[in-house]
């Protein structure tokens, strides 16, 4: 029986374990890469690891998340992680570059490498052939020090693309059709491979828009093959060394297969709030519409905007819209800037914005009260555009700058008869613009040993976790329901800059169910550490979906919480809570999550035993007097890992250095 192509790249990369689905494996990583929000904390840890240079074959710090600079922090953690990045070996994309995930598509990725990046869409590179995984910013700074990064080896879910897509049907389109299908949750231990006919016909700037949502299916990460397609593309970048020809066995066995027709696709949008809330655009026509922005990591390539500007030329958009534009890259600005593309699409009303995350993560451009906000953004969760109670809705950039020039939610198939706006096929340019000036390569080992690394007084070294006790005596602090983000959990927006200040930011975990006069849920957790009560979370389903920011389980950490108990949790989430040694519990029985109340007192008992030898924990309700089971879904190493206090201190004990407790 043939390998798959997730597979081939996985056996040449394997170090420890066997292919077994399910099993836990160690593969090697070639490259990394780390962005503001979550490479600050990384670069600290891996600094803490006591490791001088990368031993990776490439590393990458980007600057693309706090760009607003309201303060000195945002710029701190810019000239932290420039002399960082410096003296540590790392490539550093500077402020204004671009998107990490579009920037590495362009410069850095190559077919049948392995990426892992400390942000969830990093698996964007599987649209280029990489083996791309999201992760925290600790795993990613174990992998920047030499060394294996861990995971469930994936079952693989074919998607067998055929036919073409039609005049105004987009790549967005064929990944919300598949959110369709599969929901954001039960795809944990899932990767996803496309083969068929239909993968000739998308180019890699499509791949990169399916692989980067990919994301939020929940899966370990999404891959295209390496052909025709990849090697023009490189040849564009000038980089056609890079090229390699890669391709899944002729028998290869997948563990489900899906098909998708192109050809019989149509415009979609995610509704509010989910990406996987998916309808029609038709059924959604005439909604009417008060903000357009066309950008983020998923929709901001060369041939989207190209596409956007053709639209426009010439048209206004309508008065009643506020419409904006963010290129993903410098490259892609400097191309939209020296064809007049950008000057047609500013002539038409657009706001341009900065060449980086921004609306995305609530970074400026938050919609007013009750407008409806067309984006064509990987998330939609509640709130995440700054704005509460928003009404966003992910689209592709077809129906974005249709809609734009109606004012109401519009299927661009309308735009012939409405505007006679005739389709324009973008063809990808035969040679990009190419200037890495903005991209700082890192200075030899004598010189970088002379860089000062600059601290300012805004980043603070995080504290490292505690060794969980034998036996745990908690306290409820929060019971919550499915599908709970890490933007739930950790907000972003006003609050990113924040993020290399663990004592500061922890003030706001779980903000969301925070209420106005009453103890907030960082006081309260601070309240039951000082009595040596371990905080305890409690969900539903998909605990833990969306952003890989590890900051989601390290604030719980700092404030106390020892435990979540949950009837499933999402896998990024699930490491980063091993990472910072919280118990990651889930339901033997669903029902139990009915049973338990907030601030119920809850007894576990031999934990450390547990831990070591049982893949069962028995939990005692104090406050309502019955006991329950819960489930350790654990490998060996997670156990060490827990049993070590984290993994900061499982590696040093590795490595041989004195523990950080």
């Amino acid at each position: 029986m043939g390998q798959t192509l997730i597979y081939k790249i996985l056996s040449s990369h394997l170090a420890d374990g066997c292919l077994e689905a399910g099993k836990q494996i160690g593969i090697k990583i070639d490259q990394t890469l780390t962005q503001d929000a979550t490479g600050t904390t990384a670069f600290l840890l891996f600094e803490s690891m006591g490791v001088k240079r990368v031993k990776t074959q490439l590393s990458v710090s980007y600057i693309d998340h706090n760009m607003s600079q309201f303060g000195p922090e945002n710029h701190n953690d810019h000239l932290y992680l420039q002399t960082a990045a410096a003296r540590s070996g790392v490539y550093h994309s500077r402020a204004g570059n671009g998107i990490c995930h579009q920037v590495h598509l362009e410069r850095f990725g190559k077919p049948g490498a392995t990426l892992l990046g400390s942000d969830s869409h990093t698996p964007t590179g599987g649209g280029i052939g990489m083996l791309a995984i999201g992760a925290g910013g600790l795993d990613v700074a174990v992998a920047m020090g030499g060394g294996l990064f861990y995971l469930a080896c994936p079952k693989v879910l074919g998607v067998n693309l055929t036919g073409r897509l039609k005049d105004w049907v987009a790549a967005k389109d064929v990944i919300l059709k598949l959110l369709g299908i599969l929901t954001t949750k039960g795809n944990v231990g899932w990767a996803i491979e496309y083969f068929g006919k239909g993968v000739s016909t998308l180019s890699v700037p499509q791949r990169a828009t399916i692989t980067n949502m990919g994301a939020e299916l929940g899966v370990t990460t999404s891959i295209f093959p390496g052909d025709e397609q990849t090697q023009k593309f490189l040849a564009a970048q000038k980089r056609e060394n890079d090229y390699k020809p890669l391709k899944p066995d002729a028998d290869a066995h997948y563990d489900r297969i899906i098909e998708i027709n192109l050809s019989q696709l149509e415009p979609m949008a995610a509704c509010p709030s989910s990406p996987d809330n998916v309808k029609t655009i038709r059924e959604l026509a005439g909604l009417k519409t008060g903000q357009v922005a066309i950008g983020s990591c998923t929709n901001s390539s060369f041939a989207d905007l190209m596409m956007t500007a053709k639209v426009l030329k010439g048209r206004r958009i309508n008065n009643m819209v506020e419409f904006a534009i963010a290129p993903g890259s410098r490259e892609v600005l400097n191309m939209l800037a020296e064809n007049g593309a950008l000057a047609d699409m500013i002539s038409a009303g657009a706001r341009t914005l900065e060449s980086s995350c921004g609306p995305c993560i609530g970074q400026g451009f938050s919609p007013a009260d009750g407008a409806v906000s067309l984006r064509t953004f990987n998330r939609n969760f509640a709130g995440r555009s700054g704005t509460k109670g928003d009404n966003v809705y992910l689209v592709s950039p077809e129906t974005a700058v249709a809609s734009a020039l109606t004012g109401c939610i519009t299927d661009p198939r309308d735009l012939p008869k409405l505007f006679a706006i005739k389709y324009p096929k973008i063809k990808l340019p035969e040679e990009f613009t190419i200037d890495d000036s903005m991209i700082e390569k890192p200075p030899n080992e004598k010189k970088a040993a002379g860089i000062e690394v600059l601290r300012g007084s805004t980043i603070v070294v995080p504290e490292m976790p505690q060794m969980l006790p034998e036996k745990l005596d908690g306290r409820v602090l929060l019971k919550c329901g499915d599908k709970i983000t890490t933007d739930h959990i950790m907000p972003a927006g006003i609050f990113l800059k924040l993020r290399s200040n663990v004592p500061q930011y922890a003030k706001v975990v779980f903000n969301c169910f925070n209420e106005d006069g009453k103890q907030t849920f960082a006081e309260r957790a601070l309240e039951l550490k000082k009595k040596n009560i371990g905080g305890v979370i409690v969900a539903g389903e998909s605990y833990g979906q969306g952003s890989s920011r590890e900051h989601a389980a390290l604030c719980p950490m700092y404030l106390g919480v020892r435990a979540v108990i949950a009837k499933s949790i999402e896998r990024i989430h699930k490491a980063n809570l091993i990472n910072f040694c919280i118990m990651p519990i889930e339901f033997a029985d669903p029902k139990d999550y009915d049973r338990i109340k907030p601030d119920d007192q809850l007894q576990i008992d031999n934990l450390l035993d547990a831990i070591k030898n049982s893949n069962e924990i028995k939990i005692t309700d104090k406050t309502g007097s019955f006991e329950f089971v819960g489930k350790l879904d654990l490998s060996q190493r997670d156990r060490n890992i827990l049993l070590a206090a984290g993994l900061l201190n499982h590696t040093r004990e590795r490595n041989g250095q004195k523990s950080g407790n």
